[in-house]
């Protein structure tokens, strides 16, 4: 294991205090019970598409059409984790990362009359026994967007029974899997899953009507809930949570309007999706702004999807600055002179720190939270064979900062994961923006460790002598 990245063949200068992860004494990051990991996604790094029994997911579809995708990039090859898996997990364990978040591919285990892939299941009984073998915690996600494609030639998440067919998926995973995942995720970003696959149509299916998006929101946290009691019945020595992307909005004036518009962005962006999972009920707010599209919800499906959790991911990146529309909604005021990433969004560290605290004042039954997603895109080069990415240096010191003001604030936050391990398929971006702490030459899938990474894993190996319990 790699204990000083820095002081390695690879590394050509000394860490300076301006780049070195070295929070000061006292912060919550020194604690040795804090987990440091790194994350991904199946269709974003797997490859192998049509390898061993997958099927087609609607993310195959999607960047098989044309116009869909940035340069007509697909999730064909990515990162061609599926027959690199073995060197990826050494990876991990070089960087010193305490666990790893990654996704199981639904079409990969599956058939299309609900029998399960032995091949496909197979790959993650190996993956889960190395990271085992390693000691490096492991947290499962069930559904990172890969949605198999013969379920939403039915409807979708548009379709009730989508949200039954997904219990019985993780009750497959759960049983074949028990004892091996330390932490269950659900679902990933469903915000993301319904709103702009079904409301924007910028992600996959590509439908766009807000009330498809609402009714496909309905249907995935039900599916979440009906799948809780089977990962507890079938692993009950694993967390199990659910991960949630959520935005900051702030006023672009102090005037009412516009405080209130950035009040109707955070319920759009997160009250949508955490007062159903904590209080068992949609913000009525929501449909200010979107009036006549309430969901279809049955007797007993609330009670479903707020079954208490473990624990909560949360996935952040930027915040939204923004002002009355002049009617009942908002509109985005970009603003000038601040600090973008390659994505165009906006670097605030001190959005994480609020929308935490804010959560924390807002829902008395709070789990437990791990920070599941943060980093940021850049357009990082191989230069006489490093890569240097100081921003992204910046951007994680500033956010782990921001969490740890968190936690002194009251916030129970028990661990973050970078965002992402490996460049990889950005979506509906393609290969253009690179998000990775490790760079992917995408012709060789050569990897070469960025100084983020290997600044990050000098911290990581220096609180395993300095942390505290």
């Amino acid at each position: 294991m790699i204990q000083d990245p820095a002081a390695s063949p690879n590394s050509a200068h000394t860490t300076t205090p301006d780049d070195a992860f070295t929070p000061p004494a006292g912060s919550s990051l020194w604690r040795r019970d804090f987990l440091l990991g790194a994350a991904t996604a199946s269709y974003q790094i797997e490859g192998a598409v049509a390898e061993d029994g997958r099927l087609p997911s609607i993310w195959d579809t999607f960047s098989a059409t044309p116009g869909k995708v940035l340069a007509g990039d697909t999730g064909a090859v990515a990162c061609d984790h599926y027959h690199r898996w073995e060197a990826d997990l050494d990876l991990i364990d070089n960087l010193n990362f305490e666990a790893y978040r990654f996704s199981i591919a639904w079409p990969r285990v599956m058939d299309a009359a609900g029998r399960p892939n032995a091949k496909g299941i197979d790959f993650y009984k190996r993956l889960l026994g190395r990271l085992k073998e390693k000691g490096i915690r492991a947290f499962a996600t069930l559904y990172h967007w890969d949605l198999p494609q013969h379920l939403e030639d039915r409807g979708g998440w548009l379709n009730r029974d989508t949200a039954w067919r997904f219990a019985d998926y993780a009750d497959l995973m759960s049983r074949e899997l028990a004892g091996q995942v330390d932490g269950w995720m659900t679902l990933n970003e469903p915000w993301c899953s319904a709103y702009l696959g079904y409301g924007s149509g910028h992600h996959a299916p590509g439908l766009a009507n807000v009330r498809y998006a609402t009714q496909a929101l309905h249907h995935l946290l039900l599916g979440h809930g009906l799948a809780i009691p089977a990962l507890r019945a079938n692993d009950p020595g694993s967390a199990k949570g659910i991960v949630a992307n959520v935005g900051r909005g702030t006023p672009d004036s102090p005037s009412a309007a516009d405080v209130r518009a950035a009040h109707l962005f955070e319920v759009q962006h997160n009250a949508w999706i955490l007062d159903p999972l904590l209080c068992g009920t949609y913000p009525q707010d929501l449909f200010e702004l979107w009036p006549g599209a309430e969901p279809l919800v049955l007797n007993g499906d609330m009670r479903t999807i707020s079954a208490p959790l473990d624990f909560l991911g949360i996935n952040y990146y930027f915040r939204t600055n923004v002002k009355s529309d002049g009617a009942h909604g908002f509109v985005e005021v970009p603003l000038d002179g601040v600090e973008r990433t390659q994505m165009g969004w906006e670097v605030y560290p001190d959005g994480l720190r609020d929308l935490l605290t804010g959560f924390r004042d807002a829902y008395d039954n709070l789990p437990p939270i791990y920070i599941t997603e943060n980093g940021m895109a850049s357009n990082d080069r191989v230069i006489d064979g490093r890569v240097d990415d100081p921003q992204r240096i910046a951007f994680l010191k500033r956010h782990l900062a921001a969490v740890d003001a968190a936690i002194k604030a009251g916030v129970d936050v028990r661990g973050y994961f970078v965002w992402s391990l490996l460049d990889n398929f950005e979506w509906a971006f393609g290969y253009e923006r690179r998000f990775g702490v490790v760079h992917v030459d995408y012709d060789t899938q050569k990897r070469t460790i960025k100084r983020s990474a290997e600044l990050l894993a000098r911290f990581i190996a220096e609180r395993r002598t300095r942390g505290t319990a």
